[in-house]
């Protein structure tokens, strides 16, 4: 399909995992596609691929806890690329200290919407998706809690998440007038190298995580990436402020 044919995309955290394979189908889907990462060789990596397959393409390094560098990064894409019709906010982390998850799962996000949604309004519409996670829809707890003050690092993850779903909804509504989609795609457990080195060597997490989804398995970054092209292109065109649950039924029980 050539859904994206002529519009221009930037994917944050398109060095690895979720993001790269949102950069790929994109870029299949006829999309010219800047690809965003602190990693400058994966992101580098990344456009390769989209190169040697015949698409266009450039990287960036840009860390989304600055917000000077995401404005910077939107309106590269425009001078490089020609225009910003999509983007991305897909750069995230797993559980660490509560600071640095919230810059780089929530404040990132508040940027890109910012900024990035900005340039579209001017330039006449566009479609932002961010990533939120089923820990943005209900609350997670992974083990019992034994220890007071808590420590499990979950509680800034499920902060941040919950708050991209919020930030979807409100700029929704700021954009609406403006031609400008903002939706959100919540993914349940996903095989990306944050899961796999959060599952580390531990025996049984795997299969644990496998049965909290009803489909019996852990999504694939190829099926996020499906529905970020849907919600980017013209067959979601009635669709903005909503979170979509792409997670193997684990929001349904």
């Amino acid at each position: 399909m050539d859904r994206l044919e002529g519009k221009v995309a930037l994917v944050t955290g398109a060095g690895s995992g979720i993001g790269r394979a949102s950069s790929l189908r994109f870029a299949a889907e006829g999309a010219s596609v800047m690809c965003v990462d602190l990693d400058e060789a994966s992101a580098q990596a990344t456009a390769a691929t989209i190169a040697e397959g015949g698409g266009s393409s450039a990287a960036l390094k840009v860390d989304v806890t600055e917000e000077e560098a995401v404005r910077a990064a939107c309106e590269e894409t425009v001078r490089e690329l020609g225009g910003l019709d999509v983007l991305y906010n897909n750069a995230g982390v797993g559980r660490a200290e509560w600071d640095i998850t919230i810059a780089v799962n929530l404040s990132g996000v508040y940027y890109g919407l910012r900024h990035g949604g900005a340039l579209m309004a001017e330039r006449g519409g566009g479609a932002i998706i961010s990533t939120a996670s089923i820990a943005g829809l209900v609350g997670l707890v992974s083990s019992r809690v034994t220890e007071f003050p808590p420590v499990d690092g979950s509680g800034a993850y499920i902060a941040a998440k919950h708050g991209v779903v919020g930030l979807t909804r409100q700029f929704a509504l700021i954009y609406a007038d403006h031609g400008v989609r903002v939706n959100a795609i919540a993914p349940g457990y996903i095989h990306t190298p944050m899961i796999q080195e959060a599952l580390g060597e531990e025996e049984g997490v795997a299969g644990f995580l496998e049965s909290l989804h009803p489909l019996g398995r852990l999504g694939q970054p190829e099926e996020i990436a499906a529905a970020a092209a849907f919600l980017a292109s013209d067959d979601a065109s009635f669709i903005t402020g909503i979170t979509l649950p792409v997670d193997g039924g684990y929001t349904a029980r």
